[in-house]
């Protein structure tokens, strides 16, 4: 059984803690004119990003609670299609979706009747402080990306450090 100390570590790295920016801050006042924009040399706009980021860790949240979880195809399910656009309200929706399912991974680590280091059933060996390590890491790339995408667009508030 994992020690308050690991869970806690678990928490810091989902949430963005420590090392890492946070998600919120990499998304916060993020300009609407730029949702759907294709940075230079990048394949995808920083909304595909968030959308890769929730459907990412959504389907590691459902590997750790689905007893009938079934793979969902490499990389085509984790992506929007590249010509798929947002709304600000639907790129909302992916921020608030994204801190949702992070909030019940967050849930999960802290739940002292949660094993976390137990091999989870139907899986090849993998436990649940294995999932959140991988969402925790999987989450700390991307989020550094979005920063640097939001630098080379010129879409940081003229306020940001």
């Amino acid at each position: 059984m994992a020690s308050q100390p690991v869970r806690d570590q678990l928490v810091r790295l989902l949430e963005g803690d420590d090392a890492h920016m946070r998600f919120e801050e990499a998304v916060a006042n993020f300009p609407d004119a730029a949702i759907n924009a294709f940075p230079p040399n990048v394949p995808y706009t920083p909304w595909h990003l968030v959308e890769h980021l929730r459907i990412t860790q959504l389907d590691i949240l459902d590997y750790i609670v689905e007893p009938e979880y079934q793979e969902r195809p490499w990389p085509l399910a984790y992506w929007p299609a590249r010509d798929a656009v947002a709304s600000p309200a639907q790129f909302a929706a992916s921020v608030a979706s994204f801190l949702a399912d992070r909030d019940a991974l967050r849930d999960l680590v802290t739940n002292p009747a949660v094993d976390l280091d137990a091999p989870m059933p139907n899986t090849p060996g993998h436990t649940i402080a294995r999932e959140i390590r991988i969402a925790g890491d999987h989450c700390a790339y991307h989020v550094g990306e979005f920063a640097i995408l939001r630098q080379v667009m010129g879409s940081w508030p003229s306020d940001h450090r």
